[in-house]
Order: C-alpha cells, then sequence, then structure tokens
C-alpha cells in the first residue's frame, strides 16, 4: 500500500507539473492573443486613416479635373470668337502689309545692299 502511495504521490506530482506548463502556455497564448487583437485594431484604425485620405486625393483629383475641364470650355470660348489665322496656303509674310510701290522700293534697296557688301 505504500508504493501505491508513494507512485500515486508521484503521478500526483507530474499532473501538478503538467497543468503548471500547460497554465504557462495558456498565459503566454493569451497574452499573444493580446497583441495580436491590439496590432489588429491598430491596423484597422491606420486603413481607416488611409482610406479616408484616399477620399480626400480622389474629391481632389476630381476637383481639379472639373477646374480644368471649365478651362478648357473657356479657352475653347475665347478661341472661337478669336479672328480666323491665315490658311495654310497664304503666306505669312508683314510685307503683305506694305504698298506694293514701297515694297518695290524695299527690294530695289535690298539689291544695292547686298552689293556693297560683296
Amino acid at each position: 500500500m505504500l508504493t501505491e502511495l508513494e507512485s500515486l504521490s508521484q503521478n500526483i506530482g507530474k499532473l501538478i507539473t503538467i497543468s503548471q506548463r500547460h497554465n504557462e502556455a495558456r498565459l503566454a497564448l493569451e497574452e499573444q492573443l493580446a497583441q495580436s487583437r491590439a496590432e489588429v485594431e491598430a491596423t484597422r484604425t491606420e486603413l481607416a486613416l488611409l482610406r479616408e485620405e484616399r477620399d480626400t486625393l480622389q474629391a481632389e483629383r476630381d476637383a481639379l479635373s472639373a477646374k480644368i475641364d471649365d478651362a478648357q470650355v473657356r479657352l475653347n470660348a475665347i478661341l472661337e470668337k478669336l479672328p480666323r489665322g491665315r490658311a495654310h496656303n497664304e503666306p505669312d509674310n508683314q510685307l503683305d502689309l506694305l504698298e506694293p510701290a514701297q515694297q518695290e522700293v524695299e527690294a530695289q534697296g535690298d539689291v544695292t545692299r547686298h552689293g556693297e557688301n560683296a
């Protein structure tokens, strides 16, 4: 009977040791779980801030796009009011504004100047 009591006592000691290890492991896991939950909450908060920033930037982008569109409409309206330029086949020469006689005088002057430089 004494050996049975000693055996029983040893088994109870082993069970207590195992129970303590399990309890320590459970506490460690609970601590890890608490840390993980805190990280999840911090990530959710950061995600909410990033979404808010994204929404703000999208609103800004949309506002700028609307301003660009408005400016384009205004520019096109201004361009429509301006007189039409010359067609591509018409010469763009400021001498066309001078009288024909004055153009001939200037042409003769160019000839004599070239002769003087030679």
